[in-house]
């Protein structure tokens, strides 16, 4: 599969998550808050360490352009990081616990308006659709190796 078209079908599958907990709302019970909130947790980690790792550098060094869309991306991974371990170890019954997720939903949506619309296109322009599906395949093999902890992310040093 193509890298790019793995990033977005990430993005597509956390959409959902996000979605799901918003219709929910507050009629939503702690363990059905918690449940989604450990699928977005652990999407969102996986998601961000294959970026991280394979996507970020590569689009770096094929794309020159890209310099400051990847050093902006991580340090938006910095914010989102922190917020996912912060409402993993939230309990959900919290008074923050939706303001929280609120807020990580608005960052990460940001993010992924910005990385599909603004770069996406000039990374696919410059690599190709067989070094893409190269990366793809890296990236795909590379989701079982991503931590469980969001703060084991590179980014959550940055």
């Amino acid at each position: 599969m193509d890298a790019i078209v793995l990033l977005k079908n990430d993005h597509k599958t956390v959409e959902k998550l996000f979605k799901q907990y918003e219709k929910q709302g507050g009629k939503a019970t702690p363990k059905a808050k918690a449940d989604l909130a450990a699928q977005i947790i652990r999407e969102l980690t996986t998601h961000t360490y294959i970026e991280e790792t394979i996507f970020y550098p590569t689009a770096k060094q094929a794309v020159p352009e890209t310099k400051d869309h990847v050093l902006e991306s991580v340090e938006e991974h910095h914010v989102v990081v922190w917020m996912l371990s912060e409402l993993g170890a939230l309990d959900p019954s919290d008074e923050t616990f939706d303001a929280k997720m609120t807020v990580l939903t608005e960052n990460v949506r940001h993010h992924v308006e910005e990385e599909e619309q603004e770069w996406f296109p000039q990374v696919r322009a410059a690599m190709g659709r067989k070094v893409l599906q190269e990366l793809g395949e890296q990236m795909e093999a590379a989701k079982k190796d991503a931590p469980d902890d969001p703060l084991k992310l590179s980014s959550a040093r940055a």
